[in-house]
């Protein structure tokens, strides 16, 4: 019988293709070696409705450290985040990360963002955010812009985040073998570093 995360993936884990998406055809210096141009060009996005808007300036505001309980509640209760180092499944877990932006950066910016694709039931956007480390004394901190492609799955009942996916480069995630193990294990036990509100 499949786990709860399973059933989560098999419905609304969305597969992008990042070629597709973000292959950049006004400029294609821009692309990296693998046909992909993640940088965000904010001028070229496509509409999106004022509640797509807001889920993804609740987004952008975690990533940037609000660890606000009121963000937070874009996601459904269950609900999967994947990114390269974590795999959360209910969004208490996904608060865990979220809580901890504040603790290992003394800054966190969203800089720019692009949504290239929004339907009733995705959001697919590129971002970019700059991450000041805190263990760093402050002159000598460098900032470092990552560039990813962000994929929301939407509930089509309550339109709440179902499947958040955080993507680095042109390769999906696999869900087999010890990087699995390993995010699965920081999505449980970061809980109890950052201390998300228990009544999420």
């Amino acid at each position: 019988m499949a786990s709860r995360a399973e059933a989560i993936q098999d419905k609304y884990e969305i597969r992008p293709d990042p070629q597709k998406l973000t292959h950049n055809d006004e400029d294609p210096s821009q692309n990296s070696s693998t046909d992909v141009d993640y940088e965000p060009h904010p001028e070229r996005s496509v509409p999106a409705t004022p509640e797509q808007e807001r889920i993804v300036k609740a987004i952008t505001s975690l990533y940037s450290g609000s660890a606000s309980k009121e963000d937070m509640q874009v996601y459904a209760e269950e609900a999967v985040y994947d990114d390269p180092w974590s795999y959360c499944d209910t969004r208490y877990k996904i608060a865990g990360q979220w809580y901890g932006i504040p603790k290992a950066f003394s800054s966190s910016r969203t800089l720019k963002t692009e949504i290239v694709s929004a339907t009733p039931t995705q959001i697919i956007y590129k971002q970019q955010q700059e991450y000041t480390p805190r263990l760093v004394p402050h002159a000598l901190a460098a900032k470092h812009p990552v560039n990813s492609l962000v994929t929301l799955t939407l509930d089509e009942k309550t339109g709440k985040v179902k499947y958040h996916k955080d993507m680095w480069n042109e390769k999906d995630y696999s869900h087999e073998g010890l990087a699995k193990i390993m995010k699965t294990l920081n999505g449980d036990y970061l809980t109890g570093v950052t201390r998300p509100e228990k009544d999420l």
